[in-house]
């Protein structure tokens, strides 16, 4: 190197070599950089790399992904003519590589490792880290450069105190270091060999799929959440006005929906409630409640909501889509008093109550509608799905645009049954069962492939979950099919079935009720454009679907939450609650869903997550958006997430177990080779144990819990946080209830069953007994003693008064909660199930006189298994 005479005057005063050693404790506070063994792409803006809008002029190698764009690239460009003009040509040749490659380091999309910035609360380091052979030869050739870099650093941080104060410090020890190769190499060398600068580029392991969404070793896509809103009770749907205020709308089942603004504030008025007209039950698994909203596509004008949801009228179940006007005085309110009836259908069961309102690309409003309860569709010769002449089991099509001086609505000219007589006009496709959660495809940003197309989850039977692409006519099987496969057998074989199959279908292993999502279509997560993200309610599994537009077919992906460092971003999370009730995109088409750890109406366990990309993300300033301003009357409720940030957790020991942990076992995508476990974490209420001579049982008051929350990590399950229930003070019996005593069954983690008559006395027919897995005496999976057998009752049309009996049986007052779909555990396949369709009035000595099939007869699996939760009311003992 040949530098030119100025740069004899040093930048800044030169150590004496008599005063190092004085020094000597400051240069190893500098030196001790935290480091790890694995790193993940990251910026020094603490977010994920991108890919420039516009090409990178002078760190070239970074202009496919990486950390800077155009005006980062010049910027650096700058810094390094300004180092390189105290140069002459032979220094310019033999030192510029070497200056070049660590200042564009900060375009490296391992930035934030190499300048040990992946945690924003530690210090960042000041030059990024080298590797040992590197560094050697950068002392060798031109040591006296790194004065410069960082004097050029120094110019860069001016607006930064701290930053300033950490250059001055180094000033005195810059000389020594440029003398010194072992304290040179000390301040530069990234211990890390892996992941130290050059070799990081040569790391096959960790470029072979840079920029693309990490995978697990199992294929899993690694994604990670971000919480957005929290306290809900069961949070049903979420939707946007696409008025440009970015506000989005809660609703919860119980019959409130709640206004968000873009910073994340709630408006602490309701914009809707509608609790008082609502039906629905705080027991989990109830199928009926507020179900939907959705706003008129040109809300800004027509201003206009419409909603879907449970009533009790004329002593008949229905379901009621009705339509209300905005409040002419808030802007974040309807108005009460503007309520119109659109449409009723009668609901001959509890169950399969539909769920799903929204607005096509066309203008018309769709509605979805199940199948109208029970197993199996049984009502006439072909089930109500098959059957154009009811609105039952069908996907609806209206016209509600125009409406202030006419009938509710209008039938769309096009719709497509509107010439056979005996159809319903307003059908738009049939053949469903239970469609939970629809939407609409944005289109693809550039091309705008896939627009308008229509999705749709479709809730199965006893073996297949299943995701339709709805088409305009379309006959999508049920219930002569079931997924792929025939459920009724003599309808499959007729010829004129001409069903649609669906994209996807997949088995009960690995979950049991689909809940539908959404193409994503955003602008902050590039990767994820096209894909296809839905979930299920049971398994509490994330899935997606990848078009291959070439073939048509969909290929599946499962979806976990990104281990180790993947997550290690600010305000990420990588856990949720396994109950996933619903998707929903914003106004930008960013994805979310909602997900509750107690499936109940009345706990406040529901939570809002945003789907996050920790591999890549926009390049800066291409989402940006600016809300259009919002009046608010009332206050605001800011939000305050309660999930520790995955950055901000610290490794722990593992701590004393405080509860009791159970395992269950769902499969993964390959379902016949890899097995996943989900961990759950069930509390129990505390007991206080006396003894006493007397007959009088021990009891004590607790809160009724339907179920423990629990959150999942989308491999596995966990249940860090303390869930939020239904307060209905109950006196719950810890030893066995009158004529009660424990089963048979193994000690430990044995099956443990409570019934009567299990002292030695003969049982009846029609005796009930509880098997619970925790040990737990007043609630359990119910089985039923007939013919000399013990068997299950199936959860169809099972509900609180059917419950009420087997409480009563058991020496119980009430019923606090059914329990649906074997959440209270499944038999053994060697059990037989004895009854289904149990409807009971609550007055019935046994289960046997209520109304019901025939002793045997079922349509279910033990997937199906009903459970109940039984206690007594205040006051009784």
């Amino acid at each position: 190197m040949t530098p030119r005479s100025n740069l004899v005057v040093a930048p800044w005063p030169v150590l004496r070599t008599t005063s190092l050693s004085y020094l000597l404790p400051l240069l190893l506070v500098l030196l001790i950089h935290p480091w790890r063994g694995s790193c993940h792409p990251q910026c020094l803006d603490f977010k994920p790399p991108f890919e420039p809008r516009q090409p990178l002029v002078f760190c070239k190698e970074y202009t496919k992904f990486g950390c800077c764009d155009l005006e980062q690239d010049e910027e650096i460009s700058t810094r390094f003519y300004t180092i390189m003009d105290y140069f002459d040509y032979s220094g310019f040749t033999t030192c510029g590589k070497f200056i070049r490659s660590i200042l564009c380091q900060e375009c490296s999309p391992y930035s934030a490792h190499l300048y040990d910035a992946e945690d924003a609360n530690t210090p960042m380091r000041l030059l990024p880290g080298l590797c040992g052979d590197y560094c050697a030869d950068y002392w060798h050739q031109c040591r006296y450069t790194l004065s410069l870099v960082l004097e050029g650093l120094g110019s860069k941080s001016v607006q930064d105190p701290g930053h300033r104060g950490h250059l001055a410090r180094m000033a005195n020890l810059t000389a020594a270091m440029e003398e010194d190769q072992g304290l040179f190499c000390d301040f530069l060398v990234l211990k890390d060999r892996q992941y130290c600068y050059p070799n990081v580029l040569t790391n096959a392991e960790l470029n072979a799929n840079l920029g693309s969404v990490r995978e697990d070793p199992e294929g899993c896509l690694e994604l990670c959440l971000q919480e957005v809103a929290n306290g809900l009770r069961n949070p049903v749907a979420m939707i946007h006005a696409n008025d440009g205020s970015h506000r989005f709308f809660v609703a919860e089942q119980l019959g409130y929906v709640w206004v968000y603004l873009a910073n994340g504030s709630r408006v602490d008025r309701p914009f809707l409630n509608l609790t008082q007209a609502v039906l629905t039950s705080p027991w989990a698994g109830d199928e009926r409640g507020f179900l939907c909203i959705a706003l008129h596509p040109r809300f800004t004008t027509v201003r206009k909501a419409y909603v879907y949801y449970s009533v009790y009228a004329k002593r008949q179940e229905k379901i009621r889509i009705s339509e209300f006007t905005l409040s002419p005085h808030d802007d974040n309110q309807l108005d009460h008093a503007s309520e119109r009836t659109i449409l009723e259908v009668v609901e001959p069961a509890s169950n399969h109550n539909g769920g799903q309102l929204l607005f096509g690309d066309d203008g018309y409003l769709y509605i979805f509608i199940g199948d109208g309860g029970r197993a199996g569709d049984p009502f006439g010769k072909f089930g109500n799905s098959q059957n154009k002449s009811t609105h039952l089991g069908k996907a609806l099509r209206i016209d509600v645009n125009d409406n202030d001086d006419g009938a509710p609505y209008s039938i769309p000219p096009d719709n497509p049954f509107l010439g056979e007589t005996t159809a319903m006009p307003e059908i738009y496709a049939y053949g469903v069962r239970n469609m939970w959660r629809c939407s609409i495809d944005r289109g693809d940003a550039a091309t705008g492939y896939g627009r308008g197309r229509l999705f749709c989850g479709d809730v199965g039977q006893n073996k297949y979950e299943e995701v339709d692409l709805i088409v305009k006519g379309g006959n999508y099987g049920w219930r002569a099919k079931e997924g792929f496969s025939c459920y009724d057998r003599k309808l499959c074989q007729n010829s004129s079935l001409d069903d649609i199959l669906p994209i996807f279908a997949y088995p009960h292993k690995l979950g049991k009720s689909v809940t539908g999502g959404y193409i994503y279509r955003g602008c902050q997560m590039p990767n994820l454009n096209g894909l296809y993200i839905f979930g299920d309610f049971m398994s509490g599994r994330l899935m997606s679907l990848k078009e291959n537009t070439t073939t048509g077919e969909w290929l599946y992906n499962e979806i976990c939450m990104g281990k180790d460092q993947t997550c290690r971003f600010p305000k990420l999370i990588n856990s949720y609650y396994k109950y996933i009730i619903s998707f929903a995109e914003d106004e930008a088409g960013e994805l979310y869903f909602l997900a509750t750890g107690s499936p109940s109406a009345s706990a406040r366990a529901g939570v809002v997550y945003k789907i996050m990309d920790p591999s890549k993300r926009a390049p800066p300033g291409k989402c940006s958006i600016k809300p259009s301003p919002v009046k608010v009357k009332g206050k605001l409720i800011h939000f305050y997430p309660k999930e520790e940030f995955v950055i901000n957790k610290k490794p722990t020991t593992t701590a004393a177990p405080t509860t009791t942990t159970r395992k269950t076992t769902t499969t993964t995508r390959k379902a016949t080779t890899t097995t996943r476990k989900a961990t759950t974490t069930t509390r129990k209420a505390t007991t206080t144990t006396r003894k006493t001579t007397t007959t009088r049982k021990a009891t004590t008051t607790a809160t009724a819990e339907t179920t423990t929350p629990r959150k999942t990590t989308g491999k596995t399950a966990t249940a860090a946080r303390r869930p939020t229930t239904t307060k209905a003070t109950v006196t719950v019996h810890k030893t066995p209830p009158r004529g009660g005593g424990g089963g048979g069954g193994r000690a430990g983690g044995r099956i443990r069953t409570y019934n009567q008559g299990s002292r030695g006395k003969k049982l009846r027919t029609g005796a009930v007994r509880l098997v619970s897995a925790d040990g737990l005496r007043d609630r359990g999976r119910v089985e039923i003693f007939i013919h000399g057998q013990w068997g299950t009752v199936c959860d169809d049309l099972f509900n609180s008064k059917a419950a009420a009996v087997v409480c009563r049986q058991l020496g119980f007052t009430a019923s606090l909660a059914v329990m649906k779909r074997a959440t209270l555990g499944e038999a053994e396949s060697a059990v037989r199930i004895l009854l289904d369709d149990v409807e009971c009035r609550g007055t019935e000595r046994t289960l046997l006189e209520c109304k019901r099939s025939k002793i045997g007869k079922h349509n279910c699996s033990h997937q199906e298994d009903v459970g109940v939760i039984c206690g007594y009311q205040t006051g009784e003992e």
